[in-house]
Protein backbone atom coordinates (compact mmCIF):
# COMPACT_ATOMS: atom_id res chain seq x y z
CA UNK A 1 0.00 0.00 0.00
CA UNK A 2 1.53 3.49 -1.17
CA UNK A 3 1.73 5.83 1.76
CA UNK A 4 4.75 7.35 3.93
CA UNK A 5 7.57 5.56 5.16
CA UNK A 6 7.54 4.55 8.97
CA UNK A 7 11.36 5.18 8.96
CA UNK A 8 12.52 5.31 5.20
CA UNK A 9 9.81 3.09 4.41
CA UNK A 10 6.30 2.45 4.92
CA UNK A 11 3.27 0.15 4.47
CA UNK A 12 -0.75 -0.04 3.24
CA UNK A 13 -3.15 -2.14 5.10
CA UNK A 14 -6.54 -4.22 5.02
CA UNK A 15 -9.42 -8.34 6.49
CA UNK A 16 -10.68 -11.78 6.28
CA UNK A 17 -12.39 -12.19 2.78
CA UNK A 18 -16.40 -12.57 3.12
CA UNK A 19 -19.31 -12.73 0.49
CA UNK A 20 -18.96 -12.33 -2.63
CA UNK A 21 -19.01 -8.99 -4.21
CA UNK A 22 -22.70 -6.90 -4.03
CA UNK A 23 -23.10 -4.19 -6.67
CA UNK A 24 -23.13 -0.94 -4.78
CA UNK A 25 -26.30 1.61 -5.38
CA UNK A 26 -27.29 4.33 -4.71
CA UNK A 27 -30.16 4.81 -2.48
CA UNK A 28 -33.10 7.68 -3.24
CA UNK A 29 -32.85 10.72 -1.47
CA UNK A 30 -30.70 13.37 -1.05
CA UNK A 31 -27.02 13.14 -0.19
CA UNK A 32 -26.25 13.97 3.07
CA UNK A 33 -30.27 13.54 4.08
CA UNK A 34 -29.97 10.48 6.79
CA UNK A 35 -27.55 12.01 8.95
CA UNK A 36 -29.54 10.99 11.81
CA UNK A 37 -28.00 7.82 12.31
CA UNK A 38 -31.03 5.56 11.99
CA UNK A 39 -30.28 1.73 11.30
CA UNK A 40 -29.69 0.09 8.49
CA UNK A 41 -33.54 -1.21 6.56
CA UNK A 42 -34.14 -4.72 8.18
CA UNK A 43 -34.40 -5.59 4.36
CA UNK A 44 -31.22 -4.88 3.34
CA UNK A 45 -29.74 -1.82 2.25
CA UNK A 46 -29.99 -0.98 -1.56
CA UNK A 47 -26.28 -1.73 -1.93
CA UNK A 48 -27.04 -5.02 -0.81
CA UNK A 49 -29.66 -5.99 -3.24
CA UNK A 50 -27.13 -7.22 -6.28
CA UNK A 51 -24.82 -10.00 -6.01
CA UNK A 52 -21.89 -9.52 -8.36
CA UNK A 53 -21.56 -12.90 -11.07
CA UNK A 54 -18.37 -13.28 -11.90
CA UNK A 55 -16.14 -9.88 -11.66
CA UNK A 56 -18.03 -7.59 -9.32
CA UNK A 57 -20.43 -4.71 -11.61
CA UNK A 58 -19.73 -0.89 -11.14
CA UNK A 59 -22.07 0.41 -8.96
CA UNK A 60 -25.43 1.87 -10.46
CA UNK A 61 -26.46 5.63 -9.41
CA UNK A 62 -30.26 5.64 -9.02
CA UNK A 63 -32.39 8.78 -10.65
CA UNK A 64 -32.53 10.90 -7.63
CA UNK A 65 -28.82 11.46 -8.35
CA UNK A 66 -29.89 14.80 -9.63
CA UNK A 67 -31.45 15.83 -6.22
CA UNK A 68 -28.82 18.47 -4.62
CA UNK A 69 -27.01 17.88 -1.99
CA UNK A 70 -27.07 19.06 1.61
CA UNK A 71 -25.30 22.57 2.17
CA UNK A 72 -21.91 22.70 3.78
CA UNK A 73 -23.43 24.27 6.68
CA UNK A 74 -26.06 21.54 7.37
CA UNK A 75 -22.91 19.39 7.54
CA UNK A 76 -21.37 22.20 9.65
CA UNK A 77 -23.98 21.63 12.40
CA UNK A 78 -23.85 18.18 12.63
CA UNK A 79 -23.77 16.79 16.52
CA UNK A 80 -21.18 14.59 17.48
CA UNK A 81 -23.65 11.81 18.10
CA UNK A 82 -25.26 12.19 14.43
CA UNK A 83 -21.55 11.93 13.05
CA UNK A 84 -20.88 8.67 14.87
CA UNK A 85 -24.19 6.66 13.92
CA UNK A 86 -23.40 8.34 10.36
CA UNK A 87 -19.93 7.08 10.74
CA UNK A 88 -21.03 3.57 11.71
CA UNK A 89 -23.75 3.28 8.94
CA UNK A 90 -20.83 4.25 6.35
CA UNK A 91 -19.14 1.10 7.84
CA UNK A 92 -22.32 -0.67 7.45
CA UNK A 93 -22.74 -0.11 4.02
CA UNK A 94 -19.33 -0.66 2.90
CA UNK A 95 -19.85 -4.10 4.77
CA UNK A 96 -21.93 -4.15 1.76
CA UNK A 97 -20.23 -2.95 -1.56
CA UNK A 98 -16.69 -4.96 -0.07
CA UNK A 99 -17.74 -8.21 1.76
CA UNK A 100 -14.98 -9.65 -0.08
CA UNK A 101 -12.12 -6.40 1.68
CA UNK A 102 -8.91 -7.99 2.47
CA UNK A 103 -5.25 -6.75 2.33
CA UNK A 104 -3.97 -6.33 -1.41
CA UNK A 105 -0.43 -7.39 0.18
CA UNK A 106 0.40 -11.16 -1.33
CA UNK A 107 1.48 -13.45 2.15
CA UNK A 108 1.29 -16.78 3.76
CA UNK A 109 2.90 -16.03 7.02
CA UNK A 110 3.49 -12.69 9.62
CA UNK A 111 6.87 -12.84 7.95
CA UNK A 112 5.61 -12.28 4.19
CA UNK A 113 3.20 -9.92 5.28
CA UNK A 114 5.88 -7.85 7.87
CA UNK A 115 8.42 -7.63 4.79
CA UNK A 116 5.71 -6.77 2.03
CA UNK A 117 4.44 -3.96 4.01
CA UNK A 118 8.13 -2.13 4.73
CA UNK A 119 8.19 -2.94 1.14
CA UNK A 120 5.28 -1.03 0.08
CA UNK A 121 5.92 2.26 1.32
CA UNK A 122 5.97 4.80 -1.62
CA UNK A 123 5.18 2.63 -4.36
CA UNK A 124 1.96 0.06 -5.27
CA UNK A 125 0.76 -3.36 -3.37
CA UNK A 126 1.19 -4.74 -7.12
CA UNK A 127 4.88 -3.83 -7.41
CA UNK A 128 5.54 -5.20 -4.20
CA UNK A 129 3.20 -8.80 -5.26
CA UNK A 130 5.29 -9.03 -8.26
CA UNK A 131 8.26 -8.83 -6.78
CA UNK A 132 8.02 -10.55 -3.12
CA UNK A 133 7.92 -14.21 -5.19
CA UNK A 134 11.55 -13.97 -6.34
CA UNK A 135 12.72 -12.40 -3.17
CA UNK A 136 11.05 -14.97 -0.42
CA UNK A 137 12.28 -17.65 -2.90
CA UNK A 138 15.57 -16.50 -2.25
CA UNK A 139 15.01 -15.24 1.25
CA UNK A 140 11.92 -17.46 2.92
CA UNK A 141 13.19 -16.98 6.90
CA UNK A 142 14.17 -14.00 9.00
CA UNK A 143 17.57 -16.10 9.48
CA UNK A 144 18.07 -16.43 5.67
CA UNK A 145 16.69 -11.95 5.31
CA UNK A 146 19.47 -11.23 8.72
CA UNK A 147 22.36 -13.31 6.34
CA UNK A 148 21.32 -11.56 2.80
CA UNK A 149 24.04 -9.98 0.92
CA UNK A 150 22.65 -6.03 0.82
CA UNK A 151 23.70 -5.40 -2.92
CA UNK A 152 21.91 -9.43 -4.16
CA UNK A 153 18.40 -8.09 -1.93
CA UNK A 154 18.73 -4.64 -3.49
CA UNK A 155 18.66 -5.74 -7.00
CA UNK A 156 15.77 -8.16 -6.35
CA UNK A 157 13.81 -5.47 -4.59
CA UNK A 158 14.69 -2.52 -6.90
CA UNK A 159 11.22 -2.56 -8.85
CA UNK A 160 9.53 -1.11 -5.40
CA UNK A 161 11.66 1.96 -4.98
CA UNK A 162 13.94 3.17 -2.31
CA UNK A 163 15.67 -0.47 -2.64
CA UNK A 164 18.51 0.68 -0.18
CA UNK A 165 16.77 2.01 2.46
CA UNK A 166 14.64 -0.74 2.09
CA UNK A 167 16.88 -3.52 1.97
CA UNK A 168 18.92 -1.70 5.04
CA UNK A 169 15.08 -1.98 6.84
CA UNK A 170 14.67 -5.47 5.81
CA UNK A 171 18.31 -6.77 6.89
CA UNK A 172 17.73 -5.08 10.58
CA UNK A 173 14.20 -6.08 11.52
CA UNK A 174 15.22 -9.96 10.15
CA UNK A 175 18.22 -9.70 12.52
CA UNK A 176 16.01 -8.37 15.27
CA UNK A 177 13.78 -11.24 14.78
CA UNK A 178 16.52 -13.61 14.96
CA UNK A 179 18.50 -12.65 17.55
CA UNK A 180 15.62 -11.09 20.07
CA UNK A 181 12.57 -12.90 19.18
CA UNK A 182 13.89 -16.52 18.02
CA UNK A 183 13.10 -15.68 14.62
CA UNK A 184 9.05 -15.17 14.82
CA UNK A 185 7.27 -12.45 14.26
CA UNK A 186 5.96 -11.34 17.62
CA UNK A 187 2.54 -10.35 18.46
CA UNK A 188 2.35 -7.12 20.38
CA UNK A 189 2.14 -3.79 19.28
CA UNK A 190 5.43 -3.17 21.61
CA UNK A 191 7.53 -5.14 20.02
CA UNK A 192 6.87 -4.80 16.51
CA UNK A 193 7.57 -1.29 16.59
CA UNK A 194 10.69 -2.07 18.05
CA UNK A 195 12.18 -3.36 14.76
CA UNK A 196 13.76 -1.45 12.33
CA UNK A 197 11.71 0.32 9.62
CA UNK A 198 8.53 -0.78 11.41
CA UNK A 199 6.06 1.67 12.71
CA UNK A 200 2.26 2.17 13.99
CA UNK A 201 1.23 1.58 10.54
CA UNK A 202 2.84 -1.56 9.72
CA UNK A 203 2.57 -3.10 12.70
CA UNK A 204 -1.32 -2.75 12.55
CA UNK A 205 -1.27 -4.61 9.32
CA UNK A 206 0.84 -7.47 10.95
CA UNK A 207 -1.65 -7.39 14.11
CA UNK A 208 -4.82 -7.13 12.67
CA UNK A 209 -4.39 -9.47 8.90
CA UNK A 210 -1.78 -12.26 10.89
CA UNK A 211 -2.89 -11.99 14.43
CA UNK A 212 -6.21 -10.90 14.34
CA UNK A 213 -5.25 -8.44 17.06
CA UNK A 214 -7.48 -5.37 16.03
CA UNK A 215 -5.78 -2.40 14.81
CA UNK A 216 -6.76 0.83 12.64
CA UNK A 217 -4.42 0.81 9.89
CA UNK A 218 -4.01 5.19 8.46
CA UNK A 219 -2.71 4.74 5.40
CA UNK A 220 -2.65 7.84 2.76
CA UNK A 221 -6.18 6.55 1.63
CA UNK A 222 -7.55 6.18 5.02
CA UNK A 223 -7.02 9.37 6.13
CA UNK A 224 -8.20 10.93 3.13
CA UNK A 225 -11.86 9.70 3.53
CA UNK A 226 -12.19 10.05 7.05
CA UNK A 227 -11.22 13.68 6.56
CA UNK A 228 -13.72 14.05 3.61
CA UNK A 229 -16.21 11.83 5.82
CA UNK A 230 -15.83 14.35 8.41
CA UNK A 231 -15.24 11.48 11.05
CA UNK A 232 -11.74 14.12 11.68
CA UNK A 233 -10.01 17.28 10.87
CA UNK A 234 -6.57 15.54 12.53
CA UNK A 235 -3.47 15.11 9.52
CA UNK A 236 -1.50 13.08 12.11
CA UNK A 237 -1.37 9.09 11.79
CA UNK A 238 -1.85 8.50 15.19
CA UNK A 239 -3.94 11.20 16.11
CA UNK A 240 -6.28 9.81 13.49
CA UNK A 241 -6.14 6.66 14.69
CA UNK A 242 -6.90 7.55 18.33
CA UNK A 243 -10.02 9.32 17.52
CA UNK A 244 -11.44 6.87 14.91
CA UNK A 245 -11.06 4.26 17.36
CA UNK A 246 -13.10 6.10 19.69
CA UNK A 247 -16.46 6.07 17.00
CA UNK A 248 -15.98 2.47 16.18
CA UNK A 249 -15.90 -0.72 18.53
CA UNK A 250 -12.93 -2.48 18.68
CA UNK A 251 -13.83 -5.79 16.96
CA UNK A 252 -14.26 -3.82 13.85
CA UNK A 253 -11.10 -1.91 13.81
CA UNK A 254 -9.08 -4.28 11.20
CA UNK A 255 -12.07 -4.48 8.76
CA UNK A 256 -13.02 -0.71 8.46
CA UNK A 257 -9.59 -0.06 7.19
CA UNK A 258 -9.78 -2.83 4.92
CA UNK A 259 -13.03 -1.35 3.90
CA UNK A 260 -11.69 2.75 3.55
CA UNK A 261 -9.05 1.58 1.67
CA UNK A 262 -11.02 0.03 -1.10
CA UNK A 263 -13.81 2.31 -0.99
CA UNK A 264 -10.77 5.35 -1.62
CA UNK A 265 -9.12 3.52 -4.56
CA UNK A 266 -12.03 1.87 -6.43
CA UNK A 267 -14.73 4.90 -6.24
CA UNK A 268 -13.61 7.67 -3.78
CA UNK A 269 -10.24 8.75 -5.32
CA UNK A 270 -8.15 11.66 -3.99
CA UNK A 271 -8.61 13.84 -7.39
CA UNK A 272 -11.29 13.05 -8.92
CA UNK A 273 -13.84 10.59 -7.11
CA UNK A 274 -16.61 9.64 -8.62
CA UNK A 275 -19.37 11.03 -6.71
CA UNK A 276 -22.03 9.94 -8.91
CA UNK A 277 -21.59 5.89 -9.00
CA UNK A 278 -20.69 6.15 -4.93
CA UNK A 279 -23.16 3.74 -3.20
CA UNK A 280 -22.65 6.01 0.16
CA UNK A 281 -23.03 9.48 -1.35
CA UNK A 282 -26.48 10.52 0.74
CA UNK A 283 -24.02 10.01 4.14
CA UNK A 284 -21.18 12.32 2.47
CA UNK A 285 -20.48 16.03 3.35
CA UNK A 286 -18.06 15.91 0.26
CA UNK A 287 -20.66 14.91 -2.52
CA UNK A 288 -19.84 16.63 -5.47
CA UNK A 289 -16.17 17.16 -5.28
CA UNK A 290 -15.86 14.70 -8.19
CA UNK A 291 -17.82 13.60 -11.47
CA UNK A 292 -21.83 13.45 -10.30
CA UNK A 293 -23.02 12.05 -13.53
CA UNK A 294 -23.29 9.15 -13.40
CA UNK A 295 -22.39 7.52 -16.60
CA UNK A 296 -19.12 9.31 -16.75
CA UNK A 297 -18.81 8.27 -13.43
CA UNK A 298 -18.72 4.80 -14.14
CA UNK A 299 -15.82 5.38 -16.23
CA UNK A 300 -13.75 6.22 -13.28
CA UNK A 301 -13.69 2.88 -11.33
CA UNK A 302 -10.97 1.16 -10.47
CA UNK A 303 -10.06 -2.38 -9.94
CA UNK A 304 -12.71 -5.13 -9.85
CA UNK A 305 -15.48 -2.06 -9.51
CA UNK A 306 -14.14 -1.57 -13.06
CA UNK A 307 -13.68 -4.94 -14.86
CA UNK A 308 -10.12 -4.26 -14.49
CA UNK A 309 -7.39 -6.54 -12.08
CA UNK A 310 -6.63 -6.44 -8.65
CA UNK A 311 -3.18 -5.73 -7.52
CA UNK A 312 -3.15 -9.43 -5.51
CA UNK A 313 -1.77 -11.83 -7.21
CA UNK A 314 -3.30 -14.51 -5.52
CA UNK A 315 -6.13 -13.17 -3.87
CA UNK A 316 -8.60 -14.41 -2.01
CA UNK A 317 -11.07 -17.47 -3.39
CA UNK A 318 -13.75 -15.08 -3.04
CA UNK A 319 -12.59 -11.81 -4.88
CA UNK A 320 -14.72 -11.21 -7.19
CA UNK A 321 -12.13 -9.35 -10.02
CA UNK A 322 -9.31 -10.66 -11.74
CA UNK A 323 -5.58 -11.53 -10.78
CA UNK A 324 -3.33 -9.22 -11.03
CA UNK A 325 -0.36 -9.94 -13.96
CA UNK A 326 3.17 -11.26 -12.90
CA UNK A 327 5.79 -9.07 -13.25
CA UNK A 328 6.74 -7.96 -16.72
CA UNK A 329 3.50 -9.88 -18.17
CA UNK A 330 1.86 -7.59 -21.21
Amino acid sequence: MSGGPDSAVGEQGSVRPGRAAKTGVIKSGKPGSDTSGAAAPTGGTAASKGRAKGAATAPKAAASRTAAPKAAAGWKSESRLAMVRRARRINRELAEVYPYAHPELDFRNPFELLVATVLSAQTTDLRVNQTTPALFAAYPTPEDMAAAVPEEMEELIRPTGFFRAKTKSLIGLSTALRDNFGGEVPGRLDDLVSLPGVGRKTANVVLGNAFGVPGITVDTHFGRLVRRWRWTEQEDPEKVEAEIATIFPKSEWTMLSHRVVFHGRRICHARKPACGACPIAPLCPAYGEGETDPEKARKLLKYEMGGQPGQRLSPPADYPGKPAPPLGAG
